[in-house]
């Protein structure tokens, strides 16, 4: 995360200067409280081992970690006012521990939890209190221009921390195992660094943006902590092992969809061997020898965590049946030899209108099939669904109708659309539901090499639910398995033409998936029977439109 309270435009000073308002008015309405909080916590730290709190002082473990692992009770350390420096004094007041006075950074938590970090331009950022950590998220969300209705805190951190915490409460096993207070405390309620953090943000940030913190929230704020060390580590226990390789140059990627850190790597792997490092602080209490001092096998740790900072919405959805007046436009954007095919496509066109309002970083449109660029989708339309990803906006009804009247109204009358509507992921499954269910119906212009006689129009109507069998059809083999599928005519009728013997129109109802145009002509016989064949003569088709896409489920 970069230093962004610093850099903050003269444009977002208001916004800047209303969240340190409510901040002011949360301190003042809060300091009760954190008298209260530095009453238990007078109490919590007298109730402590002073020998044991001192041992851990001097090794480099900072106030809340030392508060954590004896699980204090109502996690009073987190408080969003208790900054670090007020924490140390209580312990240092308490025990009598007097510290060198230059800020370690905690060989523990690597800083985290003193709110130390490394921006990206590897400057370190030092904050006082989870209060300050708050502020300073809740303005880059706001500057970001989210609309937020709740938010998820989501935390990760290296797997170094877990290793110098397994090995702290080992140490400390060994140590102070037969003392009574040992049994106690249960060292086992020991509360990870990740829950601390968001335990003692998560009050000040719904304060601060106005909304409640919930895990099926929709908005989310990552803060992804990465360590040097952690990276240098992984890399030396995991010589000779595959890796998968995506990291990207801007410390960000995307799999499935969902922004993962993978520049300065978090190690996810454990491992059965330690640092072979053996500390031996010289202000560990006089009266104990040498070999019972407490000693644990971790380095001292000169720089904090590298800290990146994201937030972002999940994948809104709009759904709708999209129409296509063109014989020139495609359904998604289509491009041979980096050149355009068609004029335009359904996907841009509605994708283009629709992003901006939405203030995304970028759309994917899903239709129920699709149909050939000469082909015009009229009648009800075909559904579709847009998925809009990290949205800052939600399009309201009323926005959603504008949106719509809109694109109905563009100049050129390429496309339309009809019940454009925001839903939920539900829309995706309806979408593939609705796709193995779906009837379409057509209306093709067809030329036959005779005239038309009554007895082809009377024959053509009386096949109901007729099966066909269709061979992947010749123009579509470079890109389809070529595969024998069985598919049903559910009803034809022919339409005439005045002043046309050889020419008509043809209606006809299908199953999903059946090819119209290797239906009418036969595709040299790959497929049985067709209307050429039923004929008994040779059959075109000039022009086809879908004029309509059964989905009851959509």
């Amino acid at each position: 995360m970069s230093n962004e309270v610093e850099s903050v435009q003269v444009s977002d000073v208001t916004e800047v200067n209303q969240l340190s308002s409510s901040a002011a008015v949360e301190s003042h309405a809060g300091s009760c409280d954190e008298e209260m909080a530095l009453q238990l916590l007078n109490e919590a730290v007298r109730s402590m081992p002073n020998h044991v709190v001192k041992a851990l002082l001097s090794i480099g473990v900072c106030s809340r970690c030392v508060l954590r692992i004896f699980g204090t009770e109502d996690r009073i350390y987190c408080h969003p006012l208790l900054s670090q420096s007020m924490l140390r004094s209580i312990l240092e007041e308490v025990t009598g521990f007097k510290s060198e006075g230059n800020f370690q950074i905690c060989s523990i938590c690597l800083g985290i939890l003193q709110f130390c970090y490394c921006d990206d331009k590897e400057t370190m950022v030092k904050m006082e209190s989870p209060n300050d950590m708050a502020l300073t998220i809740a303005q880059l969300v706001k500057k970001e221009g989210h609309q937020i209705d709740g938010f998820s805190l989501e935390v990760s951190v290296p797997q170094l921390i877990l290793e110098n915490e397994s090995s702290l409460l080992s140490g400390m096993k060994k140590r102070y195992e037969s003392e009574p207070w040992f049994q106690e405390r249960l060292l086992s309620k020991c509360v990870s660094v990740k829950d601390v953090l968001k335990f003692a943000i998560t009050k000040p940030l719904e304060t601060l943006l106005d909304v409640k913190s919930s895990s099926a929230g929709c908005f989310r704020i990552r803060l992804t902590y990465n360590h040097k060390r952690a990276s240098d580590n992984s890399v030396e226990r995991n010589q000779g092992f595959k890796r998968r390789k995506i990291g990207k140059e801007n410390g960000l990627h995307n799999v499935n969809d969902e922004p993962v850190i993978t520049n300065k790597v978090c190690s996810d792997y454990s491992t059965d061997e330690t640092i072979c490092v053996t500390r031996r602080s010289s202000n560990l209490l006089q009266d104990q020898e040498p070999s019972e001092h407490l000693t644990i096998p971790i380095d001292k740790v000169s720089e904090p965590c590298h800290l990146v900072y994201l937030c972002y919405r999940t994948h809104i959805y709009l759904c709708g049946r999209y129409l296509k007046y063109s014989r020139n436009v495609s359904q998604t954007r289509w491009i041979i030899d980096e050149e355009r095919m068609g004029e335009a496509s359904v996907e841009e066109i509605i994708g283009s209108n629709i992003l901006p309002i939405c203030q995304g970083d970028n759309y994917k449109f899903h239709a129920a099939g699709r149909e050939d660029i000469d082909v015009r989708m009229l009648g009800s339309g075909r559904p579709f669904l847009l998925e809009i990803q990290n949205a800052r906006q939600v399009p309201s009804e009323e926005t959603v109708n504008e949106i719509e009247s809109k694109i109905n109204g563009l100049e050129n009358k390429l496309v339309g659309v009809k019940n454009l509507k925001v839903v939920g992921s539900q829309g995706w499954t309806l979408m593939r539901e609705g796709e193995a269910e779906k009837q379409k119906q057509y209306c093709a212009l067809v030329w036959i090499s005779r005239p038309l006689e009554d007895e082809d129009v009377q024959s053509i109507s009386l096949l109901n639910d007729m099966k066909i069998l269709q061979k992947t059809p010749i123009r579509v083999l470079h890109r389809r398995s070529p595969l024998e599928r069985e598919k049903i005519i559910h009803w034809m009728k022919i339409e005439r033409i005045a002043g046309s013997s050889q020419y008509f129109l043809l209606h006809l109802c299908t199953q999903a998936g059946t090819y119209i145009k290797e239906f009418v002509h036969g595709d040299l016989g790959r497929t049985q029977p067709s209307i050429g064949s039923i004929l008994g003569c040779r059959a075109e088709i000039m022009r086809l439109d879908v004029t309509d896409v059964k989905m009851d489920s959509f």
